[in-house]
């Protein structure tokens, strides 16, 4: 779908490469410039699935040589990719005024936590700082709790990488259409926060309280995980009532006076006990069969590997094995175009001495 884009990617950690990956599966020319001589670090294997679908060329951008090198690149290119923190790229000659005279129509998305600007923009942080100050954690955690450390797709991924594949193509449409280069400026905290505005939503109906554990979504005893006889975990998420009623009504609990109240807060942490203490009677697999394709909203809680077998996923080809390395396929899907992870792992350098030949061909 993006064939005919091609986006220079400076190597770096996280989203933004994550970021390049998700264009190179959409068909982008993504070219990743590799610290030249630089080594892995310990346990790095030498082909990152991140890497996947692009080429590689290793440069040292602190040489002329080289830096003329990435600069014949950009010519040749739509759009730049860089993750560092805010006069990094400056102070190698490569900012967006610099590069903007090398080519004018360049999109030059940025990757941060906190952004170019504001206090915070030259201090380091880390996912979790990220959403934290946003505001996307605050409802990570049952009540009484503090929240836990989410897995950084939230931050790095959600409230980053998407948003910077989503500033970066608008730039590129924009540009295409005579507007001239532009900067992305894409933030953590900007985009975390701008995903809460899903919740924000629920606040104006009042389905979302600045106290937590007494929202829709992260109070209840039918919105949460339960642990299985077996230790397996099963997730409940039935918001609707009459999705809750099949829930019961599956847990042959339909006349129970202890769960008739579905949205009474106060009686929430006694019906999360007790549901507690019924789910783990009971292994993960005979809650599967007993909830095994109703309305109920009732879905085992995986691992990758799991969830390559189980069947919905495995029908969808969503995880697959390539190469020996486990990675799911590219998303999301178009109808004119296949969905399968073939796009090869791209080893370090591996295309420097071909794309030194197409830069000659200028």
């Amino acid at each position: 779908m993006l064939e005919g884009l091609r986006v220079i990617e400076i190597e770096g950690l996280g989203p933004a490469p994550f970021a390049c990956m998700m264009l190179a599966d959409l068909g982008a020319d993504v070219i990743v410039v590799h610290r030249k001589n630089s080594a892995r670090a310990p346990g790095m294997p030498e082909r990152s699935l991140i890497d996947r679908g692009k080429r590689s060329i290793e440069l040292d951008l602190k040489a002329a040589g080289d830096l003329d090198l990435l600069k014949k690149l950009v010519r040749r290119s739509e759009a730049l990719i860089e993750g560092f923190r805010p006069g990094v790229m400056e102070r190698l000659g490569l900012g967006p005024h610099d590069l903007s005279k090398t080519n004018p129509d360049l999109v030059y998305g940025r990757m941060t936590g906190w952004g170019q600007t504001g206090p915070r923009a030259q201090t380091a942080g880390h996912d979790l700082n990220y959403v934290s100050v946003s505001g996307a954690a605050w409802y990570a955690s049952n009540q009484g709790e503090a929240p836990f450390t989410p897995p950084t797709l939230v931050g790095d991924i959600g409230g980053g990488a998407l948003y910077l594949v989503a500033g970066v193509l608008a730039g590129v449409m924009a540009a295409r259409s005579g507007r001239g280069g532009t900067v992305v400026d894409a933030a953590i905290v900007d985009g975390s926060a701008h995903m809460m505005n899903l919740l924000m939503a629920l606040a104006q109906t009042g389905g979302l309280s600045p106290a937590r554990g007494q929202s829709l979504l992260d109070g209840p005893h039918w919105s949460r995980c339960y642990v299985c006889a077996d230790g397996g975990y099963i997730s409940v998420q039935c918001l609707e009532p009459k999705f809750y009623a099949e829930f019961l009504t599956r847990l042959k609990l339909s006349d129970a006076s202890d769960f008739e109240a579905q949205f009474d807060a106060a009686q929430w942490p006694r019906q999360t006990a007790l549901m507690a203490g019924i789910f783990a009677t009971q292994p993960r697999d005979h809650w599967e069969e007993v909830f095994a394709g109703t309305d109920a909203c009732v879905a085992p809680t995986l691992t990758p590997a799991e969830s390559a077998a189980e069947p919905h996923m495995a029908d969808r080809g969503v995880w697959q094995t390539v190469g020996g390395v486990l990675q799911a396929a590219p998303a999301p899907r178009f109808s004119t175009e296949p969905n399968a992870c073939s796009a090869v792992i791209a080893r370090r350098g591996e295309h420097t001495q071909s794309i030194l030949d197409w830069l000659e061909t200028e």
